[in-house]
C-alpha cells in the first residue's frame, strides 16, 4: 500500500487537494485521480473517503472480476473507489452506463498511475461525467503537515498585494532536491533513500512500462530516461536525445509519450499571446520529482549535486512541482507555460489564470539583486496584463526588486 508517511512516522498527512476532491464528489458522479506510483493516492482515498467501498485492481481476482463483470464491483454500494482503474479499460463503459441509469446518483472515484486524460478511449467514454485531478508528490508544506491551504500563492494574484521586506527562515532546497517528495521517503536515511529510488526505477521499468506498451528494449528506454534526466528544466530537443542515446527519433518520441502517460514527466509549452502558436515551439520537459532526475543522472550526494551543471535545472524542477501542486488548487486551474523570445530572453514560468498572468523566474542564488529581473521586466513590458513578476530564490529574503517584482524564498508560495 502507498503510504503518506514513513514507518517511523505513522501519521497520515492530509493533502491540499483533498478539499477540492471533496467538493467535486458532491456534484459530479465520477472523479478521476491520476498520479505516479507512490505519490499517495491509495492512502489519500482510504483516509479521506472511509465510507466508500475500496477496490484495488492490483488484486488479480478483482481485476478478473472487473474484466468479466465490472458492474458486480458496485452491486452492493452507491459509493466506490476503484484503484488502478486503467488496468481494466472495459470498466469505463460499464461506469458510464451505471451513472446514466442511476440518474447520476452513484459516485465513483477512480485512481490510476496512468494519466487517464491521455488515454483517449477512456477520457472520451467519461466525457461530461468526470472531473479530473492530478496528484503529485507532496509539496514541502504538505510534508511538514501545514494546517490549512496555502495563502501566499493566491495573494500574489491580487493587484493590491503588498508585503514587508524581511528575512525569513533559511531552508536549503538542495537536500529536498536530492531526497525528493514522495511520501514514503519521509524519515528515510540517505542510503535508504537511494535504495528506494533504485527500486522505484526498477519497478517502473519492469511493471508499468510493460503494462502500458511494448518496449523494444528496456536498456534503450533506461538510456532515454537518463538522458532526459540531465535535461529536466530545459527545452526538449528530441533529435538531440536520439543522437545522445543512439535510439531513433520516432522511438524517443514514443518513449517520452509513455513517460507522460505514466506521470513520470510533463511537457510545458511556450506562452504566446496568440494561443494557436503555443504548440508550434518546442516544450520544456520536467520530471515530476527532482530526486528522480538526480538519481537517474547519477547525482547521489549533496556535494555532487551542488557542483553539477544540472543544479539550476533541478532547482527549477523543484519549483515546477510546487507550482503545479498549487495550480491544482485553483478553479479554473492555472495553466503553466514558459516564455522565450527568438533573441534568447526567457522567463522560466508564465502562470495563466483567466486573463491574468504571473511571471516567475527561478534563480539558484541566496542573494537576488535587481540585475536578476531583466527578463521579467521584458515580459511585463510586452504583456501588460501581467499582475506581477516573482523571483524565486534559494535564500531567506523577501525583497522588492522593482515596483512590480518581488523576490521570495522557494518555499514561501506554499505557505
Amino acid at each position: 500500500m502507498n503510504k503518506n508517511y514513513s514507518d517511523s512516522e505513522l501519521i497520515y498527512r492530509p493533502r491540499w487537494i483533498g478539499q477540492e476532491v471533496h467538493s467535486a464528489v458532491k456534484t459530479f458522479p465520477v472523479i478521476v485521480i491520476s498520479g505516479a506510483r507512490q505519490v499517495g493516492k491509495s492512502t489519500f482515498l482510504q483516509n479521506e473517503f472511509p465510507k466508500f467501498k475500496y477496490v484495488s485492481l492490483d488484486d488479480f481476482s478483482l481485476l478478473h472480476q472487473a474484466q468479466v463483470d465490472p458492474a458486480s464491483l458496485w452491486i452492493d454500494t452507491e459509493h466506490i473507489i476503484i484503484d488502478e482503474a486503467q488496468k481494466a479499460p472495459q470498466l469505463f463503459s460499464a461506469i458510464k452506463l451505471a451513472v446514466d441509469r442511476s440518474h447520476r446518483k452513484l459516485r465513483f472515484i477512480l485512481s490510476g498511475s496512468s494519466n487517464l486524460l491521455l488515454m483517449q478511449r477512456i477520457s472520451e467514454t467519461l466525457a461530461g461525467r468526470a472531473v479530473y485531478f492530478d496528484m503529485l508528490p507532496m509539496a514541502q508544506g504538505e510534508m511538514e503537515g501545514e494546517a490549512g491551504l496555502p495563502e501566499n500563492f493566491n495573494d500574489l494574484w491580487k493587484p493590491g498585494f503588498t508585503i514587508k521586506e524581511q528575512d525569513l527562515n533559511m531552508i536549503d532546497p538542495m537536500p529536498f532536491v536530492l531526497r525528493g517528495f514522495m511520501p514514503p521517503l519521509m524519515g528515510l536515511s540517505s542510503k535508504d533513500t537511494l535504495r528506494w529510488w533504485g527500486g522505484y526505477v526498477k519497478t517502473y521499468l519492469e511493471r508499468d512500462v510493460r503494462e502500458l506498451s511494448q518496449v523494444d528494449s528496456l536498456v534503450d528506454f533506461r538510456r532515454v530516461l537518463e538522458v532526459l534526466a540531465l535535461r529536466t528544466g530545459n527545452i526538449l530537443n528530441q533529435n538531440g536525445v536520439a543522437r545522445d542515446t543512439g535510439v531513433s527519433q520516432p522511438t524517443v518520441h514514443r518513449y517520452i509519450k509513455l513517460m507522460e502517460i505514466s506521470n513520470i514527466l510533463h511537457r510545458v509549452y511556450p506562452f504566446a499571446a496568440n494561443r494557436t502558436k503555443r504548440i508550434v515551439k518546442a516544450p520544456k520537459v520536467f520530471f515530476v520529482d527532482p530526486a528522480l532526475s538526480c538519481f537517474l543522472a547519477g547525482l547521489h550526494d549533496l556535494d555532487a549535486l551542488r557542483n553539477s551543471r544540472e543544479a539550476g535545472g533541478l532547482f527549477e524542477t523543484l519549483m515546477y512541482l510546487h507550482l503545479t501542486v498549487l495550480s491544482e488548487l485553483t478553479v479554473p486551474r492555472v495553466n503553466i507555460h514558459y516564455w522565450r523570445t527568438t533573441t534568447g530572453k526567457e522567463v522560466d514560468f508564465v502562470l495563466e489564470h483567466g486573463r491574468k498572468l504571473l511571471a516567475v523566474e527561478v534563480k539558484l542564488t541566496k542573494t537576488p539583486t535587481s540585475h536578476d529581473v531583466k527578463n521579467l521586466l521584458a515580459f511585463i513590458e510586452e504583456h501588460p496584463q501581467t499582475v506581477r513578476g516573482v523571483l524565486v530564490h534559494a535564500g531567506k529574503q523577501v525583497r522588492w526588486l522593482h515596483s512590480k517584482i518581488v523576490a521570495v524564498p522557494w518555499w514561501w508560495m506554499g505557505k
